[in-house]
């Protein structure tokens, strides 16, 4: 009888599991039409290459390229800036739960997470997380935004933090090719 209950206990946990699964994916999924949702839909259609310039802000910019690329089955879009460059450096938008995140692969070697901090459905401001690879006080992107000018025209900055502080902003202005 001891086997029986035993073997009854361990069938009902291996039927419970699935559902148990189903739950858990089902609070952590996005109904459709939440605002991150619509904000990483709006990053999604960067797809394809813009190339314009790239510098300092308020100071001399060269000419640069921007690739964006969906991957995992759409849910990540890859931004490579200065591809083909030893300057190259990746950056991957994606959605976490109701968040949109993006982590910057840089070519200081870390890589900071940044998770959007605020949308006008124009500008998206992604403000710093958390890093790998890196103490606070070192040199590292912390802050980023991206505004969609047009549908053709975006302009990209990323703000860089040296010893705990703004140290530089970088701007990218840039059209669809």
């Amino acid at each position: 009888m001891r086997r029986t209950t035993l073997v009854l206990l361990a069938l009902a946990g291996l039927l419970a599991a699935p559902a148990a699964l189903a739950q858990h994916d089902h609070d952590h999924a996005m109904p459709a039409g939440k605002p991150a949702s619509s904000t990483f839909d709006k990053l999604k259609s960067l797809e394809g290459t813009w190339t314009g310039t790239a510098g300092p802000k308020g100071g001399e910019a060269s000419a640069s390229t921007v690739t964006y690329r969906l991957t995992g089955g759409g849910s990540a879009l890859i931004e490579t800036l200065f591809p083909g460059t030893p300057h190259e450096m990746v950056t991957v938008y994606y959605l976490d739960g109701s968040e949109v995140r993006l982590t910057h692969y840089c070519a200081a070697g870390n890589q900071p997470t940044m998770k959007l901090a605020g949308s006008d459905g124009k500008t998206f401001r992604f403000d710093f997380l958390s890093g790998t690879n890196m103490k606070l006080s070192d040199m590292h992107m912390h802050a980023a935004s991206l505004t969609f000018v047009d549908a053709n025209h975006i302009v990209a900055e990323w703000t860089a933090w040296r010893d705990g502080k703004p140290a530089e902003v970088m701007v990218f202005d840039l059209t669809r090719s």
